[in-house]
């Protein structure tokens, strides 16, 4: 008989470690690393959703191309393949997740610093070559990530630690959307994404400062444990049927929210927006949303239990998306005003809200899914899945644009977010003992 998703210990009240106060929990050195975690993980990710489209938008790059270029994010969706090796495998000496840590951070600070030295129109291949390669630094490191999160926070912890790591990974977004868009209206691309690199030092000084949880150290293993028994563990704990319905939630959940923001910049520019724009709105109408909601999210996950937050979250997620409807329905802009400027910090501020807080319930969720015993392979697959969308679906959306219109485009997106949240009462129960 399958074990129902209700074996997710979801609520905190029947955690022994609730007498400690949300104060203990939200100030302690913990958080600040999750701090650091989100933002190392957000940089080159959002460097590739929003910098480089506006840059290729810029250089005269058809839609289609751009939206083509998502393909090259292709290895967020295969981590889950060299992550059994690198639970098994300890860099520089610094353990299993430190090592594997700085290595992927030094190797994203040259290859992001190294992307504008090529031309678009002259070079569009080579910088292709070069985005496989940051996509792929990225995903390894956030298995790194991941599984040293996952170590270092407890249960009780799990909602509020990714609640900031999944905020302060969007709050790195305002460093490619925002701070590189307006630099980019002064400076050489050459010089703007120098600059941008140099973002993923604080990351480097944060993984040669903190320690390795739980001092865990590889030892050697079989080729049965390193790739066959964590995928079996998960089947096994949880019955064909449910692991199945568990993987398709995961699949589902953020399949219209990354849909529509995987084009959002070019978007703002075909509305009549400039970069400096763009940049000066986004750094404003994003940061406070996503302050707020790393709080608010954390602190509701806490009281109201990760399943409640799924619930929640995800319908101000759905709801989202609905601003880039308005937004396409009076736009394109033949003159931007003080009008025009408030309509887009509403939807740069709402989808901040939103998807920040949706990804942050989504992320706990996976967080409690995996097995300490096999938390980077886990974790990795679980991701993965997730990243499917985000990569092979969205390099279709050029495609969708250019034959439904931006209008047709944003209310598909809607429909599409809705299965995932009619799987919530077969994975995450409103009303099951474990929930609040």
């Amino acid at each position: 008989m399958n074990k129902p998703l209700t074996d997710h210990k979801d609520n905190p009240e029947q955690d022994p470690q609730t007498s400690k106060s949300i104060l203990n929990t939200v100030l302690n050195t913990k958080m600040l690393i999750c701090i650091f975690t989100g933002f190392a993980s957000g940089l080159p990710l959002y460097l590739l959703l929003q910098l480089l489209p506006a840059w290729l938008e810029s250089e005269g790059v058809n839609i289609k191309t751009i939206g083509a270029f998502t393909l090259t994010q292709v290895p967020y969706v295969w981590k889950f393949c060299w992550a059994p090796l690198m639970d098994n495998i300890s860099p520089f000496g610094l353990g299993r997740r430190r090592g594997w840590m700085l290595l992927t951070q030094v190797g994203l600070f040259f290859l992001i610093a190294s992307l504008g030295f090529f031309s678009p129109n002259l070079n569009i291949w080579l910088i292709s070559g070069l985005c496989f390669a940051i996509a792929l630094f990225s995903a390894t490191q956030d298995v790194a990530l991941d599984a040293f999160r996952r170590e270092l926070l407890t249960d009780q912890e799990l909602g509020l630690g990714n609640s900031i790591h999944i905020n302060a990974y969007r709050i790195a977004g305002l460093v490619p959307g925002s701070l590189s868009l307006i630099l980019s209206h002064y400076f050489s691309w050459h010089s703007v994404f120098i600059i941008t690199a140099l973002f993923m030092a604080p990351a480097i000084v944060m993984t040669l400062l903190v320690k390795e949880p739980q001092n865990q150290q590889p030892r050697p293993r079989s080729i049965e444990d390193i790739f066959i028994k964590p995928l079996a563990d998960f089947m096994q704990r949880n019955g064909w049927k449910t692991a199945l319905l568990i993987l398709s939630f995961i699949f589902l959940y953020k399949l219209g929210d990354s849909m529509a923001t995987s084009l959002a910049t070019p978007f703002y520019l075909q509305m009549g927006f400039s970069k400096i724009e763009i940049g000066l709105i986004a750094k404003n109408a994003s940061l406070w949303p996503s302050v707020i909601g790393a709080l608010l999210g954390g602190i509701f996950m806490i009281k109201l239990g990760i399943n409640r937050a799924l619930w929640l979250f995800g319908i101000v997620q759905v709801v989202s998306i609905l601003g880039f409807v308005w937004l396409s329905m009076e736009g394109p802009f033949l003159w931007i005003g003080s009008k025009e400027k408030v309509m887009l910090a509403v939807v740069i501020s709402f989808e901040a809200l939103g998807v920040g807080l949706g990804t942050a319930a989504f992320v706990a969720f996976i967080a409690k899914t995996t097995n300490p015993l096999y938390t980077a392979t886990q974790f990795a697959l679980f991701t993965s899945f997730a990243s499917i969308p985000r990569t092979i679906i969205n390099s279709t959306t050029g495609v969708m644009v250019e034959h439904l219109g931006w209008t047709h485009f944003f209310w598909l997106c809607v429909i599409l977010a809705l299965p995932g949240m009619m799987l919530l009462p077969k994975v995450a129960p409103w009303n099951n003992k474990l929930s609040k």
